[in-house]
């Protein structure tokens, strides 16, 4: 055990965990990564050891197999200070549309598995006194759009829980923060066409999280200019909303 404070990053190996790891580690923060294959996280734990002198923890998680989140939380040797989920799944909307599979995938993978491992963990601070919990979520669950509405309603319904889930916690001493990043350059939206002015790297996006962390933050959008074209963008009336082509 140390001093320092901890966070916990589930979707540790996706290129947002990577970069709120670092960014946390960087700030003195001790590491534990949970994903759903534990040998992809060693390399990142001990990059992480090295180069900031930290203890790092590796867990076996996997947001889908909601069954195992009680034992989960409960097999921690200790709670961390901050929690920060960044799973999730862009899948295919063309596939979605049609394959009720895929996009049973999609909706639990984005609002399902996080919001329940989110509440469980909430209940554990909410017992202790204190603690922080830091949702990703996007802002394609501003306003449902044709190109992306499956993921983007499960993102909303996310959006949902965070917000609802702050109001309560703040009540017991624990802050929820709900992230929103627009147009992240990492695996996930490799091949997509991106709007360079609106696009960020990864790092960005950690760097933020840790900032609305320790900041007290509720709702953060990234890049900031995403927070004027959300704001746009819900105005519009549906008769003309439902006529663009994004």
């Amino acid at each position: 055990m140390t001093s320092r404070k901890s966070v916990l990053v589930l979707g540790g190996s996706s290129d947002i965990g990577r970069a709120a790891a670092r960014a946390f580690a960087k700030a003195g923060y001790d590491v534990a990564l949970a994903g759903r294959d534990v040998a992809v996280l060693e390399p990142d734990a001990a990059d992480l050891r090295a180069r900031y002198n930290i203890e790092v923890g590796l867990h076996k998680f996997d947001v889908l197999d909601t069954a195992s989140f009680e034992s989960f939380v409960g097999g921690l040797s200790a709670l961390p200070d901050v929690v920060v989920s960044i799973v999730g799944l862009l899948g295919v909307q063309e596939t979605a549309e049609s394959d009720l599979a895929h996009a049973t995938t999609i909706m639990r993978s984005n609002y399902e598995g996080p919001s329940l491992i989110l509440g469980l963990f909430a209940e554990k601070f909410l017992g202790r006194g204190n603690g922080t919990i830091a949702g990703v979520s996007s802002v394609a669950g501003d306003r449902g759009r044709a190109s992306n509405y499956v993921y983007g309603s499960a993102k909303a319904g996310f959006s949902a829980f965070l917000s609802g889930l702050r109001a309560r916690a703040s009540r017991g001493g624990v802050h929820v923060v709900t992230v929103k990043p627009g147009f992240v350059r990492t695996k996930m939206t490799e091949g997509m066409k991106l709007i360079g002015p609106l696009t960020v790297e990864a790092p960005v996006v950690g760097d933020a999280i840790l900032q609305a962390v320790e900041s007290k933050t509720d709702v953060v959008y990234v890049s900031g200019k995403w927070r004027l074209v959300m704001l746009i963008i819900k105005t519009l009336p549906e008769a003309v909303f439902k006529k663009l082509k994004f």
